[in-house]
């Protein structure tokens, strides 16, 4: 007989009827009212057609008790067709006596079921074989079931492959999948996701090791390949409900910007209990400017155990000052397993001026493996002058892959003279992108006289954002160029070289040497305003250079008494040739004695050259007094 009266497709619980849809204008009353009755009326027809001998209503009689619950009056009537061969009755005679408690029983009706030819009777039966820990008549039952095309038989097959590591697994996986079944589906994406990852990763090295660029090309084609397999997977998945798989296909589509649709598919999977997804929904409206919804999920999130929401609740609370329910957040953070929870309420009592508090939960996040906290912690013991404990937590905090933790090892073995070290430490922070680690490893370079490898460091600084390396690698430049001829006023401006660009991009970040330097390339133009005014930036932010500059520019105008006004802030900043200049003005005036004070202060600020001059200048102002 055929498997018309085949109970459940898991051949192994009973499921209750799903709820009959709604057409418009019924109620659900009258609804539920059709469905019985229509279940009566077929009920009465097969009781009739089982009394008359039809081996088939007997089947089917038995399957739909059984599907109702009613074990005691589905048994009979599945022994009967079972009796008479229908081997659905036997497979739903197993699923009866399974409920029953009697699995061995069960598993024999199974074997009749499946011996034949009924995949579902298999699959049971392969199933129960695994669970008794007799996995090479498991694997046998399941393939049986799953080259019959069953769906289920084909997800358990590839379930128990896999579990063993088998590369057949991904076959039958995707058979499943293909049939319907959402986890297989969710689980085939997931596969594809880390093969891409392993592949990539693969590549890359192959790619490194012959030092060309085919194995990169290679990596990204068929990462390209996987990821988009992956998303359709993912997708077909989560349209049948998988939360987790709408939690992924939401993570995916955030990535490439999809912002909108990504919101849905998390909305759909956090209503569905995923507090992962109602955790990111919150970051997806945060971002979108909508604090106050992304709180209501992130409450929903944190209270189901996300320790991220947690975080997040807390974070949100200290920055409207609510210190208080900040740190309760970031406690439940902790409760749930969050390492994040201790770092940040370390950082929070850190803000406070709570110290010790501060100290005993960076250790604690620390302890735990969290390198920041682990970088926190040496930096804190390192203000409080224990140089020798905070050594162990930048080691500690650097080889698990802390950036800052590598930069500040540098720091601390640069300060002992131990530079080779010191240089070591900084490469490894510059090679993760840190730009100020990038700058001191160009110094070192720069130091060592290779230009080349020095410059390469201060570009990935300057492009970072540092001043400093952009005012260096702009002067390196600088150097390179050939001596141009002397600018007359008026001159036509040329077009700026890219180290004049580099000095302006570190002025403009305010690097006063930078600000005086694009002063004087401004002036050698002929540019007398654009000078002025880097000259008077740099000069108001304390640079000596800019104020006597300025000076100069100032008198050859023709405002003297303005120019002597910033010849004395760049002479009291110690300046020579600044006070040399005002000894001149006020010797010009016939202030001698002024003149002669500004002299000697010349002599004492040097260098030897205007040390010399100011000498001469102040001997003559003496005989002009004594005379």
């Amino acid at each position: 007989m055929g498997d018309k009266a085949t109970l459940f497709e898991t051949g192994r619980f009973v499921q209750p009827s799903g709820e009959e849809a709604t057409t418009p204008g019924e109620s659900r009353g009258e609804t539920a009212e059709a469905v019985e009755t229509g279940e009566a009326v077929e009920e009465m027809g097969l009781r009739l057609a089982a009394e008359a001998g039809d081996v088939e209503a007997v089947s089917v009689l038995g399957a739909m008790l059984l599907r109702r619950g009613d074990l005691d009056g589905a048994e009979p009537y599945l022994r009967a067709a079972t009796a008479q061969g229908d081997r659905a009755a036997a497979n739903n005679l197993g699923v009866l006596l399974h409920q029953r408690g009697y699995p061995d029983e069960a598993a024999g009706w199974w074997r009749v079921a499946a011996v034949a030819g009924s995949a579902a009777a298999a699959h049971a039966l392969g199933r129960h074989r695994r669970e008794c820990g007799d996995e090479p008549a498991a694997e046998y039952w399941l393939r049986q079931s799953a080259e019959q095309g069953h769906a289920l038989g084909a997800y358990a097959l590839a379930d128990l492959l896999e579990h063993r590591g088998d590369a057949a697994a991904e076959q039958w996986m995707r058979a499943a999948a293909e049939r319907g079944h959402r986890e297989a589906a969710y689980r085939l994406a997931r596969a594809l996701d880390h093969k891409e990852c392993r592949h990539g990763a693969q590549c890359a090295e192959r790619g490194r090791a012959r030092g060309d660029g085919e194995a990169d090309a290679c990596a990204h084609d068929n990462g390209v390949l996987a990821r988009a397999e992956a998303e359709q997977w993912y997708r077909q998945a989560a349209a049948r409900g998988h939360r987790r798989a709408a939690l992924h296909l939401g993570t995916i589509l955030e990535g490439r910007g999809e912002l909108k649709e990504a919101g849905r598919w998390y909305l759909t999977s956090a209503k569905d209990g995923e507090a992962r997804a109602a955790c990111a929904l919150g970051f997806l409206l945060r971002d979108a400017g909508d604090t106050e919804s992304a709180a209501v999920w992130w409450l929903r999130a944190a209270q189901e155990g996300d320790g991220n929401a947690a975080n997040a609740l807390g974070a949100l609370h200290a920055e409207r000052g609510q210190t208080q329910t900040a740190e309760r957040w970031y406690r439940a953070a902790m409760d749930a397993g969050d390492d994040n929870g201790a770092y940040n309420l370390a950082l929070l009592c850190a803000e406070q001026g709570r110290t010790a508090q501060a100290e005993h939960w960076y250790r604690r996040a620390a302890y735990a493996g969290h390198r920041e906290a682990a970088n926190a912690l040496a930096v804190l013991l390192l203000q409080g002058g224990d140089t020798a404990g905070a050594e162990p937590w930048f080691s500690k905090a650097a080889e698990a892959g802390s950036v800052d933790a590598a930069f500040n090892l540098g720091i601390l073995f640069a300060g002992r003279g131990e530079e080779g070290v010191a240089l070591r430490w900084y490469e490894r922070a510059a090679a993760a992108g840190h730009t100020e680690a990038a700058l001191q490893v160009a110094i070192a370079r720069l130091r060592d006289g290779d230009e080349q490898e020095a410059e390469r460091h201060l570009r990935c600084a300057a492009g970072g954002g540092s001043a400093e390396a952009a005012y260096r690698l702009a002067a390196v430049l600088d150097a390179r160029r050939p001596q141009q001829p002397a600018h007359e006023l008026g001159e036509i401006v040329h077009e700026k070289t890219e180290c004049e660009e580099w000095y302006e991009r570190a002025a403009t970040q305010g690097h006063r040497r930078a600000q005086v330097r694009v002063g004087m390339l401004a002036a050698a133009r002929g540019d007398v305003v654009e000078a002025a005014r880097w000259y008077r930036t740099a000069a108001e932010a304390g640079s000596r250079n800019g104020a006597f500059n300025l000076g100069l520019l100032l008198a050859r105008e023709g405002s003297e008494p303005e120019a002597a006004v910033w010849w004395t802030r760049a002479a009291d900043a110690g300046h020579g040739r600044a006070a040399l200049r005002l000894a001149l003005v006020y010797a010009r005036r016939g202030e001698l004695a002024e003149g002669q004070r500004w002299a000697d202060r010349a002599v004492s600020l040097g260098p030897a050259e205007v040390a010399e001059r100011a000498a001469r200048l102040r001997d003559a102002l003496h005989e002009e007094l004594s005379a």
